[in-house]
């Protein structure tokens, strides 16, 4: 019987790789898509082989048309076919910089990768999956990683935190667009997740999870992350689409 096939862009560390390891145990084919070489992240694949995980890594950028083209034939050619999209990949500012003096340079850098990329590449697959003939309770699944900061304010790097709000509405635009062609379109919500995106803030957070900001209080793992993936691939959620899931450790919940 053929193996679906999933895309995880920003698939070679962190979140992205702990999403990527998850689903090819799952038994996905897997599509690693990143801007840095293969090199990179040589350990990190080395445990997709010691798993028998069948896999392609793709070097590109998601905020370049034929970049992400590039990831779809590829992908193609090896598997046949692409039923899973996860758009995880994303930066945050070069520099944390007050509102007032953000650049119109990281403005178009941080949302051109996290929004507009994501925008466009789950066009480009949504596309590929219309083609393709059903495997399944589902024609394909879509997964938005965005981050808490979709809806909790950071005035020091506010060009991340409009991105990832960009990131909410197209999961609710996609869900909406594609639930008759029987693709399914989630968002997960990422809160303070040990990753290099957040090691240079490992002290802030450190403290704040002392104070209790977070009701469980530790930090979150990719593989936190990577859990919430795999259910939302699956048949258990046939019913619903277009809503989210908060993996913070309860940071949502308002408390007095």
């Amino acid at each position: 019987m053929a193996k679906k096939t999933a895309i995880i862009t920003g698939g070679g560390r962190g979140i992205g790789f702990a999403i990527a390891y998850q689903l090819g145990k799952d038994g996905y084919n897997v599509a690693i898509f990143c801007r840095s070489p293969e090199e990179n992240y040589k350990e990190n694949l080395n445990l997709l082989k010691k798993e028998g995980i069948d896999y392609i890594y793709i070097q590109g950028s998601i905020d370049k048309a034929a970049d992400r083209q590039k990831c779809v034939d590829e992908t193609i050619e090896k598997f046949q076919r692409v039923d899973i999209l996860v758009n995880n990949a994303g930066v945050a500012p070069k520099v944390r910089a007050d509102l007032l003096d953000m650049t119109e340079e990281s403005f178009d850098r941080v949302v051109g990768i996290n929004t507009k990329g994501t925008m466009f590449m789950t066009q480009l697959v949504a596309k590929q999956m219309l083609k393709q003939e059903m495997m399944g309770s589902k024609r394909g699944t879509i997964v938005n990683i965005s981050s808490c900061s979709a809806v909790v304010s950071s005035t020091n790097r506010g060009e991340y935190c409009v991105s990832k709000a960009g990131i909410s509405m197209l999961t609710k635009l996609y869900a909406d667009r594609l639930a008759s062609e029987g693709i399914y379109v989630y968002e997960v919500r990422p809160g303070v997740i040990e990753t290099e995106m957040t090691a240079a803030v490992k002290e802030k957070y450190d403290a704040l999870i002392q104070q209790g900001v977070f009701p469980i209080k530790r930090w979150g793992k990719p593989e936190d992350v990577a859990g919430v993936v795999s259910a939302l691939c699956s048949d258990k959620f046939l019913y619903s689409t277009g809503i989210y899931i908060d993996v913070d450790g309860g940071f949502h919940i308002q408390r007095l």
